[in-house]
């Protein structure tokens, strides 16, 4: 009987011994099966946010460039800042030639920018503004409300300078562009040429997608350009970066059907 007791007893304990082990076995699968879920949630839950955010810019993105170039809903009538991009030699002559039909009462404050080894283009802006004979304009001035300021901007790459240089230089001319651009945050921008408009451009086109400024981009491409456009208007027209791309030839129109012609403005 006492063998018969011990058999007995030494077979259960090796059954609870089997059933605890196959439990303890499954408690560890479901803690396993568990955290590889909760891992997967996360994981899951990773790409679920990266693809919405993607997919919200590339909306906004394509939404900007829907609304590039179309006409604004009228708002009340309030003055616009306004950033000028001059460029040396001929580039700001051109565009003096046209701020001189500009309405000076509806364009200000002004902001003329100029590259930082052209002194000889703020010279000439300093000159316009104060040689300005337009009632209007001489009454805000009087009355303190119309002004213009002259800021300089690094150049992305200086005549001659080697292209392995002009990679530290750009990135330079880009933070120095980002600094201006969120200092002054333009409603209208004004350029015809000059590289040092691309970094302004580009940056207000970001601003626009991120919701933080919309800048309204005029590029007046210039008279010299007969057949082909520009570097720089090239890239603001196939990126759709400019609003609104004027040129002054017939021929550059059609080569470009979505550019404007004015005609000759000098």
């Amino acid at each position: 009987m006492l063998m018969l007791m011990s058999v007995s007893i030494f077979g259960l304990s090796r059954v609870h011994a089997h059933v605890i082990s196959v439990l303890s076995e499954g408690i560890l699968t479901m803690r396993t099966v568990d955290e590889w879920f909760l891992s997967m949630l996360e994981s899951n839950g990773v790409v679920i946010l990266v693809v919405t955010v993607l997919t919200l810019i590339v909306l906004r993105l394509l939404f900007v460039i829907h609304r590039t170039g179309k006409p604004l809903r009228p708002t009340a009538v309030k003055p616009l800042s306004t950033l000028i991009v001059l460029g040396s030699g001929g580039h700001t002559a051109e565009m003096l030639n046209l701020l001189a039909a500009l309405q000076k009462d509806r364009f200000y404050p002004r902001y003329y920018i100029a590259a930082a080894t052209d002194n000889m283009s703020l010279q000439k802006a300093r000159s316009f503004e104060s040689s300005s004979d337009d009632e209007i304009f001489l009454r805000l001035v009087q009355m303190g409300k119309d002004k213009a300021e002259y800021m300089q901007i690094y150049r992305s790459r200086e005549v001659g300078q080697s292209y392995i240089t002009s990679v530290g230089t750009t990135l330079v001319a880009i933070a120095h562009a980002l600094w201006l651009m969120i200092k002054i945050r333009p409603q209208v921008i004004l350029c015809n040429g000059p590289g040092t408009c691309i970094p302004i451009c580009g940056i207000a086109f970001l601003f626009k997608v991120l919701g933080i400024r919309w800048s309204t981009i005029f590029y007046v491409e210039s008279i010299a350009r007969v057949k082909r456009l520009s570097l720089s208007g090239l890239l603001l027209y196939k990126l759709r970066i400019a609003d609104q791309l004027y040129v002054q030839w017939p021929q550059l129109q059609r080569k470009y059907p979505r550019s404007i012609l004015v005609g000759c403005l000098m």
